[in-house]
């Protein structure tokens, strides 16, 4: 799942890296650069939580901006296939399931 998938499932909702990085499968050396151009293309905006909780840092949080959510949603929409090319794949998945 990519970085803008994980970030368009809560548009509103803040995420920390942590997990952005468990959801997306990326390494943290691979994740952060991502989030730090997003960040500086004016798609993505930073915080740091407001409270530190006992026994550990305070977490740096990301969501799309306005303008970020568009994009995400546009680019994740390219991405997508076709709804006849859907229906084609999962009927052929369930053929070979079938055959199996």
């Amino acid at each position: 799942m990519s970085v803008l998938a994980v970030l368009c499932a809560e548009p509103a909702g803040w995420r920390h890296g942590y997990g952005i990085a468990r959801d997306t499968g990326l390494k943290s050396g691979s994740l952060y650069p991502i989030l730090i151009r997003l960040a500086d293309r004016g798609l993505v905006e930073a915080r740091w939580e407001e409270e530190q909780p006992a026994g550990r840092p305070r977490r740096h949080l990301y969501r799309l901006t306005p303008d970020g959510l568009a994009r995400a949603e546009a680019a994740l929409a390219e991405q997508a296939p076709p709804p006849h090319r859907r229906a084609t794949v999962a009927g052929r998945r369930r053929a070979a399931s079938e055959g199996a």
